[in-house]
Protein backbone atom coordinates (compact mmCIF):
# COMPACT_ATOMS: atom_id res chain seq x y z
CA UNK A 1 0.00 0.00 0.00
CA UNK A 2 1.15 3.45 -0.98
CA UNK A 3 -0.49 7.05 -0.16
CA UNK A 4 -0.24 7.74 -4.28
CA UNK A 5 -2.45 4.22 -4.80
CA UNK A 6 -4.83 4.42 -1.58
CA UNK A 7 -5.38 8.42 -2.44
CA UNK A 8 -3.30 11.26 -1.05
CA UNK A 9 -1.66 12.77 2.23
CA UNK A 10 -3.88 15.47 4.04
CA UNK A 11 -1.68 16.84 6.19
CA UNK A 12 -3.65 18.82 8.51
CA UNK A 13 -1.28 21.93 9.91
CA UNK A 14 1.49 23.02 7.60
CA UNK A 15 3.93 24.55 10.64
CA UNK A 16 7.15 24.01 11.59
CA UNK A 17 6.85 20.36 12.17
CA UNK A 18 4.18 19.67 9.31
CA UNK A 19 5.64 21.34 6.63
CA UNK A 20 9.06 19.56 7.63
CA UNK A 21 7.44 16.21 7.38
CA UNK A 22 6.18 17.02 4.28
CA UNK A 23 9.17 17.87 2.87
CA UNK A 24 11.08 15.01 3.78
CA UNK A 25 7.98 13.31 1.87
CA UNK A 26 8.94 14.62 -1.22
CA UNK A 27 13.35 13.96 -0.73
CA UNK A 28 11.61 10.08 0.04
CA UNK A 29 10.17 10.37 -4.17
CA UNK A 30 6.93 11.13 -3.09
CA UNK A 31 5.56 13.89 -5.42
CA UNK A 32 4.09 17.27 -4.29
CA UNK A 33 0.65 16.52 -6.08
CA UNK A 34 0.56 13.40 -4.12
CA UNK A 35 0.20 16.12 -0.82
CA UNK A 36 -2.74 18.48 -0.17
CA UNK A 37 -1.80 20.53 2.94
CA UNK A 38 -4.80 21.76 4.71
CA UNK A 39 -4.12 24.96 6.60
CA UNK A 40 -5.72 28.45 6.49
CA UNK A 41 -3.07 30.15 8.08
CA UNK A 42 0.24 28.24 7.07
CA UNK A 43 4.04 30.37 7.80
CA UNK A 44 4.40 32.35 4.76
CA UNK A 45 8.37 31.18 4.56
CA UNK A 46 6.89 27.33 4.99
CA UNK A 47 4.28 27.58 2.50
CA UNK A 48 6.41 29.12 0.30
CA UNK A 49 8.98 26.15 0.46
CA UNK A 50 5.67 23.94 0.07
CA UNK A 51 4.60 25.66 -2.83
CA UNK A 52 7.84 25.37 -4.34
CA UNK A 53 7.54 21.42 -4.35
CA UNK A 54 4.43 20.91 -5.78
CA UNK A 55 2.11 20.94 -2.50
CA UNK A 56 -1.29 21.66 -2.83
CA UNK A 57 -3.32 24.07 0.19
CA UNK A 58 -6.24 24.04 1.17
CA UNK A 59 -8.22 26.26 3.48
CA UNK A 60 -9.56 23.38 5.19
CA UNK A 61 -10.55 19.72 4.38
CA UNK A 62 -10.33 19.45 0.89
CA UNK A 63 -13.70 18.60 -1.13
CA UNK A 64 -14.04 15.45 -2.70
CA UNK A 65 -11.25 13.68 -1.73
CA UNK A 66 -10.73 10.69 0.18
CA UNK A 67 -7.08 10.41 1.78
CA UNK A 68 -4.57 7.25 1.95
CA UNK A 69 -3.18 8.95 4.94
CA UNK A 70 -4.73 12.26 7.60
CA UNK A 71 -1.49 13.18 8.81
CA UNK A 72 -2.66 15.26 11.34
CA UNK A 73 0.18 18.24 13.01
CA UNK A 74 -1.99 20.62 14.83
CA UNK A 75 -1.24 21.99 18.34
CA UNK A 76 -3.56 19.47 20.93
CA UNK A 77 -5.02 22.63 22.58
CA UNK A 78 -7.17 22.78 19.04
CA UNK A 79 -7.71 19.75 18.20
CA UNK A 80 -11.53 19.12 18.77
CA UNK A 81 -12.07 22.40 17.21
CA UNK A 82 -10.21 21.09 13.88
CA UNK A 83 -10.92 17.37 12.99
CA UNK A 84 -14.46 16.78 12.74
CA UNK A 85 -13.95 18.97 9.82
CA UNK A 86 -11.75 16.38 8.07
CA UNK A 87 -14.34 13.32 8.36
CA UNK A 88 -15.06 13.40 4.89
CA UNK A 89 -11.81 12.88 4.24
CA UNK A 90 -11.84 9.62 5.83
CA UNK A 91 -12.49 6.00 3.82
CA UNK A 92 -12.64 2.64 4.61
CA UNK A 93 -8.28 2.16 3.67
CA UNK A 94 -7.63 5.40 5.20
CA UNK A 95 -5.11 5.60 8.17
CA UNK A 96 -5.12 8.24 10.85
CA UNK A 97 -1.72 9.63 11.75
CA UNK A 98 -1.23 12.22 15.01
CA UNK A 99 1.81 14.09 16.71
CA UNK A 100 0.50 15.84 18.97
CA UNK A 101 1.10 15.31 22.35
CA UNK A 102 -1.36 13.91 25.06
CA UNK A 103 -4.36 13.63 22.68
CA UNK A 104 -5.21 9.75 22.97
CA UNK A 105 -6.49 7.77 20.06
CA UNK A 106 -9.99 7.33 21.63
CA UNK A 107 -9.99 11.09 21.60
CA UNK A 108 -9.02 10.57 17.75
CA UNK A 109 -11.32 8.43 17.17
CA UNK A 110 -14.30 10.38 19.01
CA UNK A 111 -13.31 13.77 16.47
CA UNK A 112 -12.93 11.98 13.24
CA UNK A 113 -14.76 8.31 14.19
CA UNK A 114 -12.99 4.57 13.89
CA UNK A 115 -10.25 4.33 11.39
CA UNK A 116 -6.90 1.91 11.69
CA UNK A 117 -4.92 5.14 13.71
CA UNK A 118 -1.29 5.62 14.68
CA UNK A 119 0.29 7.90 17.32
CA UNK A 120 3.24 9.33 16.70
CA UNK A 121 5.86 12.04 18.98
CA UNK A 122 9.19 13.18 16.60
CA UNK A 123 11.02 16.22 17.12
CA UNK A 124 12.05 19.14 16.00
CA UNK A 125 15.81 17.95 14.47
CA UNK A 126 13.22 16.67 12.44
CA UNK A 127 13.72 20.14 10.09
CA UNK A 128 17.13 18.78 9.09
CA UNK A 129 16.55 14.94 8.39
CA UNK A 130 18.05 14.42 12.43
CA UNK A 131 15.16 13.69 14.50
CA UNK A 132 13.34 10.33 16.25
CA UNK A 133 10.26 9.09 16.53
CA UNK A 134 8.09 7.28 18.62
CA UNK A 135 4.75 5.79 17.38
CA UNK A 136 2.39 3.41 18.45
CA UNK A 137 0.06 1.70 16.35
CA UNK A 138 -3.89 0.66 17.23
CA UNK A 139 -5.07 -2.96 16.36
CA UNK A 140 -6.79 -2.14 13.47
CA UNK A 141 -3.31 -0.97 11.54
CA UNK A 142 -2.19 -3.16 9.19
CA UNK A 143 1.33 -4.47 8.65
CA UNK A 144 1.19 -3.14 5.41
CA UNK A 145 -0.27 0.35 6.75
CA UNK A 146 2.23 0.19 9.51
CA UNK A 147 4.99 -0.01 6.83
CA UNK A 148 3.69 3.01 5.31
CA UNK A 149 3.32 4.98 8.41
CA UNK A 150 6.83 3.58 9.28
CA UNK A 151 7.96 5.31 6.02
CA UNK A 152 6.41 8.35 6.35
CA UNK A 153 7.71 8.74 9.09
CA UNK A 154 11.41 7.80 9.10
CA UNK A 155 12.18 10.62 6.44
CA UNK A 156 13.22 12.49 9.40
CA UNK A 157 14.83 9.98 11.32
CA UNK A 158 14.88 6.37 12.97
CA UNK A 159 11.26 5.17 14.06
CA UNK A 160 10.88 3.21 17.54
CA UNK A 161 7.81 1.25 18.12
CA UNK A 162 6.07 0.70 21.40
CA UNK A 163 3.48 -1.83 22.74
CA UNK A 164 1.39 0.33 24.69
CA UNK A 165 -0.12 3.38 23.61
CA UNK A 166 0.63 4.81 27.37
CA UNK A 167 4.30 4.95 26.92
CA UNK A 168 3.99 7.41 23.86
CA UNK A 169 3.85 9.99 26.97
CA UNK A 170 6.99 8.65 28.30
CA UNK A 171 8.43 9.45 24.44
CA UNK A 172 7.18 12.56 24.45
CA UNK A 173 8.99 13.55 27.93
CA UNK A 174 12.51 11.81 26.36
CA UNK A 175 12.59 12.93 23.31
CA UNK A 176 9.42 14.95 21.91
CA UNK A 177 10.59 17.63 24.25
CA UNK A 178 13.97 16.74 24.93
CA UNK A 179 15.95 18.75 22.33
CA UNK A 180 14.96 21.67 25.05
CA UNK A 181 17.10 20.01 27.56
CA UNK A 182 19.95 19.95 25.20
CA UNK A 183 19.29 23.64 24.28
CA UNK A 184 18.94 24.39 28.06
CA UNK A 185 21.99 22.61 28.83
CA UNK A 186 23.94 24.80 26.65
CA UNK A 187 22.28 27.74 27.79
CA UNK A 188 23.73 26.68 31.45
CA UNK A 189 27.23 25.74 30.58
CA UNK A 190 27.71 29.36 28.61
CA UNK A 191 26.48 30.87 31.77
CA UNK A 192 28.68 28.99 34.50
CA UNK A 193 31.36 29.86 32.08
CA UNK A 194 30.95 33.54 31.87
CA UNK A 195 30.65 33.53 35.51
CA UNK A 196 34.47 32.58 35.58
CA UNK A 197 35.38 35.43 33.72
CA UNK A 198 34.92 33.82 30.04
CA UNK A 199 32.82 36.77 27.61
CA UNK A 200 29.91 35.74 27.47
CA UNK A 201 29.95 35.45 23.44
CA UNK A 202 32.82 32.97 23.81
CA UNK A 203 31.41 31.10 26.57
CA UNK A 204 27.68 30.66 24.18
CA UNK A 205 30.43 29.41 21.28
CA UNK A 206 32.63 26.98 23.57
CA UNK A 207 29.27 25.83 24.80
CA UNK A 208 27.67 25.64 21.38
CA UNK A 209 30.18 23.79 19.61
CA UNK A 210 30.91 21.58 22.71
CA UNK A 211 27.44 20.22 22.90
CA UNK A 212 26.97 19.56 18.85
CA UNK A 213 30.57 17.85 18.38
CA UNK A 214 29.63 16.01 21.44
CA UNK A 215 26.21 15.14 19.67
CA UNK A 216 27.62 13.76 16.47
CA UNK A 217 30.64 11.89 18.24
CA UNK A 218 27.74 10.26 19.90
CA UNK A 219 25.33 9.42 16.57
CA UNK A 220 28.90 8.14 14.96
CA UNK A 221 30.41 6.29 17.31
CA UNK A 222 28.85 2.63 18.11
CA UNK A 223 29.95 2.80 21.75
CA UNK A 224 27.40 3.76 24.79
CA UNK A 225 27.01 7.18 26.05
CA UNK A 226 28.81 5.76 29.40
CA UNK A 227 31.48 4.44 27.37
CA UNK A 228 32.22 7.53 25.71
CA UNK A 229 32.02 9.80 28.92
CA UNK A 230 34.47 7.32 30.33
CA UNK A 231 37.02 7.51 27.62
CA UNK A 232 37.31 11.84 28.17
CA UNK A 233 37.18 11.29 32.16
CA UNK A 234 40.79 10.89 32.95
CA UNK A 235 40.95 9.90 37.11
CA UNK A 236 41.23 12.59 39.10
CA UNK A 237 41.59 15.20 36.26
CA UNK A 238 39.39 18.12 35.68
CA UNK A 239 36.24 16.12 34.19
CA UNK A 240 36.19 13.75 36.84
CA UNK A 241 35.94 16.85 39.40
CA UNK A 242 32.96 17.99 37.41
CA UNK A 243 31.75 14.64 37.41
CA UNK A 244 31.61 14.21 40.74
CA UNK A 245 29.32 16.93 41.20
CA UNK A 246 26.92 15.90 38.00
CA UNK A 247 26.85 12.35 39.35
CA UNK A 248 26.30 13.15 42.80
CA UNK A 249 23.27 11.61 44.77
CA UNK A 250 21.73 14.92 44.58
CA UNK A 251 23.25 15.94 40.44
CA UNK A 252 21.88 15.61 37.57
CA UNK A 253 20.00 12.27 37.59
CA UNK A 254 17.59 13.14 39.82
CA UNK A 255 16.89 16.68 38.63
CA UNK A 256 16.23 14.54 35.06
CA UNK A 257 13.76 11.90 36.75
CA UNK A 258 11.95 14.84 38.27
CA UNK A 259 11.57 16.97 34.61
CA UNK A 260 10.81 14.23 32.44
CA UNK A 261 8.49 12.77 35.19
CA UNK A 262 6.89 16.52 34.65
CA UNK A 263 6.89 16.84 30.99
CA UNK A 264 5.13 12.99 30.92
CA UNK A 265 2.41 14.38 33.45
CA UNK A 266 1.90 17.27 31.51
CA UNK A 267 1.51 14.89 28.27
CA UNK A 268 -1.47 12.92 30.17
CA UNK A 269 -2.89 16.08 31.44
CA UNK A 270 -3.14 17.36 27.85
CA UNK A 271 -5.38 14.47 26.87
CA UNK A 272 -8.03 15.98 28.68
Amino acid sequence: MSPLRSGPIVLIGAGNMGGAMALGWIRSGIAGASIIAADPNPPEAMKARLDDVGIRFSSGAPEGVTAGVVFVAVKPQVMDKVLPAYRTVIGKDTIVVSIAAGKTLAFLEEQVGPAPMVRAMPNTPAMIGRGVTGAFADARVSEAQRALVHSLLEVSGPVEWVDSEALIDAVTAVSGSGPAYVFCLVECMAEAGRKLGLPADLAMRLARATVSGAGELLHQSPGEAAELRRNVTSPGGTTAAALDVLMADAGMQPLFDKAIAAARDRARELAG
